[in-house]
């Protein structure tokens, strides 16, 4: 399979469990951790790092200033990590690829399918609540948190908006079932793989 996907998500929707069930479906490989391993193996950063500086571009006027008169700030500096191996994992073909702007990176490639999960607030504070373990007094804050340093980070690092259907070619609610989200990207796939000839 040539066809790379890409999987945006929602915090607690599923999307990762979806994605990994997805590329077990495909028979290809699933890429979420192995690009923070790519990026701390690229840049020297320990793993821990390279992850908090993912979750926090900066918004800091004092930070950009003080990062003007020198290098590239650190987020940007991991984000042109990633970049570049997300590139060099798309090359080698076919794969599932979670989150961290994939979709994005790899905009230019036509074997591209990019997705989507989103679920109910009720739906993803349970989950996080009851498979995420996530022990937050406000649990519904904390899941909209996560929502928003998503957006942030992609919407820093992109010229388009993190969430908003039209960056994507399909959006799956996995309030229909993480199996029903599968088959429906599952068959997606399939159809991009199909046009590529």
């Amino acid at each position: 399979m040539k066809t790379i996907v890409t999987i945006g998500r929602e915090y607690g929707s599923g999307g990762r469990i979806v994605a990994q069930r997805l590329a077990e479906k495909l028979g290809v490989p699933f890429y979420d951790k192995e690009v923070i391993q790519g990026v701390a193996k690229k840049t020297g950063f320990a793993e821990n790092f390279v992850r908090e500086a993912e979750r926090r571009p900066t918004n800091s006027f004092m930070y950009d200033l003080y990062f003007s008169t020198h290098s590239l700030s650190i987020p940007d500096q991991v984000f042109i990590a990633q970049s570049g191996v997300i590139k060099d994992l798309a090359d080698k073909g076919g794969c599932v690829i979670v989150g961290r702007c994939a979709d994005y990176i790899l905009r230019e490639h036509k074997e591209l399918l990019r997705t989507f999960v989103y679920a109910p607030l009720e739906q993803r504070v349970q989950r996080a609540r009851e498979e995420y373990h996530d022990k937050e007094d406000n649990l519904e804050g904390f899941v909209i948190r996560q929502d928003k340093q998503r957006a942030s980070y992609y919407n820093y690092f992109t010229s388009i908006r993190w969430g908003d259907r039209k960056s994507y070619d399909l959006c799956v609610s996995s309030a229909l079932g993480l199996d029903t989200a599968v088959e429906i990207i599952y068959h997606a796939a399939l159809a991009r793989e199909a046009q590529l000839g």
